[in-house]
This record gives C-alpha cells, structure tokens and sequence, in this order.
C-alpha cells in the first residue's frame, strides 16, 4: 500500500467520498422546494437571537453598494486555479469548475430562480474583479466592493479539530508543510528556517517551482502537527488554508499579517490576540516563539480568543442564512431579486 494511500487512512482530514455522497444526495430534492422555503427563511431572520450578526457578517461578506448590471453574454474564462463565469446560475454544472465549488455554490444559489445571472470566480482568487463578482478569496488591500464573498471551498477550508493536548503538553517546536506555489513567503520561511532545530518544515508533493530537494519531507496527519506548539500558516496563492482547523485547536497560529481573506474574515482578526503576528521576512520569529514558550498563560490567553473566534463558524444553519442574505443583496443590487 502506497505511503500516500496511508496516509489518507489516517490523516485527520474529512473523507471526500462521504462528503460527495452527501451532497449527490442532496441534488435530489428538487430546487423547487428550497424556492419555496425562501421567503419564509428570509422573513424570520429577524426573529433570530443572531440577527445582528448575520446581518453584520452578511454585509462585511457583500460591501456592494451601488446598483449594477450582469452581462447579458455568456462568458468563461478558465486559468489553471481559477475560472471567471458569467451567465445564469443553472449554467453553472458540476463539470465546469473543480466539484467542491459546484456543490457549495448549490447549497445557497439552489434557493433562487435558476435564470438570474451573475459573476462568479472560484478558485484561488487574488485580484479584485472588475465587476461585482461573487469569489472564495478576495484582497485585503484597497477597495475590495467589487469580490462579493461566498462559503466557497468549505470541506478543505472549513475543517475543525478537537485537540484534547493542551498547549503546555506541547512539544517547543514549530512546524510547517506544504507546497511552495508561487509563495514568496513560503520559499522564504523555508530558506530562513529549513533545517533549524526549533522547526520541523518542508515541501511536501509536487511543486512547479524550484526549491532545493532537500526540502521534500513526508506529509504530516493533523495529529502529528498537533504534537507542536506552533503551526505556521503562511499564505500560498491567496489564504493559508490551514488556519482555520489550526485555530480552533490548542496551538497557536503563526504567520505574517494577512493579506487576502476568505469567508472567515482574517481581516478581522486581531495580531497577537487571534494568532502571533511575525513579520513577513519571520525576523523576529524565534524570538516571539520564545516569549510564548516562557509565557504560557500569554499563549493559552491566545488560543481562547482563537476558540472564541471559530465558535462564529461552527453554527451551520446561521451560515447557511448568512449566504442567503448575501445572495439576495447581489440579485437585488443587480435588479434581478423583487
């Protein structure tokens, strides 16, 4: 049996095959039914005790606010990790972009009318469109109106763990895997850091860009990342992907402030309060790792507002209601949604 083989038996992640089965299953109710549950669920939303959240959250995700139009010509352009898409929503197959995009986009677009068009761009987005554009990523920088955040990607962004370690049983080590992929900052953590005592890092499956081979290290399971005190969740092409399961577990995320965000919002969150902050040339890295393995009340102090931070994602009917209201508001703005 291969390594990869094993190490998919065991590596703490969700099973994709259950994951699609669930989700072919689901194509069995027809559309119909959830249409009709719409107005319903729409006009309930402020009897909820979340009400001010949902609504707080579902403008931070859509920040269009101005009256627009979508193309009445069909369009799709298509880059090794993303694809721009403009047309109706039942337009939009399982054979026109990666599934796990088809199946999260369904899971809120099956409640409105097939026919209303939009912009859509999943992938790896790391650009604001022209047009308001619904995306899994968008910049922080700048004005950001244009990428209109969707739930995107959810079974490898949206992962979770329980980790019954606590912080202080923890090895005083700092561990990285993952591909380089274009990352400037990756290829810096790994050339600054690679082979120091205080770190376990490396490449792990095929990259297109050069590195050293030395480099290339076996993939590691969630449990064994878990056995150090300090994850590293360095940005590739757009988010670090890993730190959300990494921030709701009992080590500490580390990384340079971020620059895209997905539908966890990390522009929001706080340095050294969420996740310890290091500069982007990880100068000061040793250093802060230091502090928090000699300050563990300062750590574990961390580690809670990062709980207290993931608890907002956890609820998955509110986020379901949230992509909802995120929804409406760009089929309204676009004149489309009565």
């Amino acid at each position: 049996m291969s390594h990869n083989v094993l190490y998919a038996m065991r590596s703490g992640k969700p099973n994709k095959a259950a994951y699609f089965a669930k989700c072919y299953a689901r194509l069995l109710v027809p559309s119909s039914y959830y249409r009709h549950e719409l107005p319903h669920l729409l006009q309930t939303l402020e009897h909820r005790y979340d009400y001010r959240e949902i609504v707080s959250r579902s403008d931070y995700y859509n920040k269009v606010n101005a009256p627009f139009s979508v193309s009445e010509v069909d369009k799709q352009e298509c880059d090794r990790r993303w694809l721009y898409y403009t047309g109706r929503l039942d337009g939009f197959r399982r054979d026109t972009f990666h599934t796990a995009y088809y199946f999260d986009q369904h899971e809120i677009t099956r409640y409105f009318a097939p026919g209303l068009r939009w912009n859509f761009c999943p992938g790896d987005v790391y650009y604001t469109p022209r047009v308001p554009t619904v995306v899994k990523s968008r910049l922080l920088e700048g004005d950001n109106s244009n990428a209109v955040l969707l739930r995107l990607d959810s079974l490898r962004h949206f992962m979770f763990v329980n980790d019954r370690t606590p912080y202080r049983e923890k090895e005083n080590r700092v561990v990285f895997r993952g591909k380089i992929r274009d990352s400037r900052l990756r290829k810096r953590f790994l050339q600054r850091f690679f082979g120091n005592p205080l770190c376990d890092c490396g490449v792990v499956g095929h990259d297109r860009d050069e590195f050293p081979q030395e480099w290339l290290r076996p993939k590691l399971t969630l449990e064994e990342h878990l056995r150090c005190k300090f994850i590293m969740a360095i940005e590739g092409n757009d988010v670090a992907s890993n730190l959300k399961w990494v921030m709701s577990s009992n080590s500490l995320a580390v990384m340079p402030r971020p620059t895209c965000e997905t539908w966890f919002m990390e522009g929001t969150l706080q340095p050294d309060y969420h996740y310890i902050e290091v500069r982007d040339d990880f100068s000061d890295l040793e250093e802060k790792v230091q502090y928090y393995i000699d300050h563990p009340e300062a750590a574990e102090e961390i580690i809670a507002h990062a709980h207290e931070y993931v608890d907002h994602f956890r609820d998955l009917e509110r986020e379901r209601l949230i992509g909802l209201r995120v929804m409406q508001r760009y089929f309204e703005l676009s004149g489309q949604f009565k």
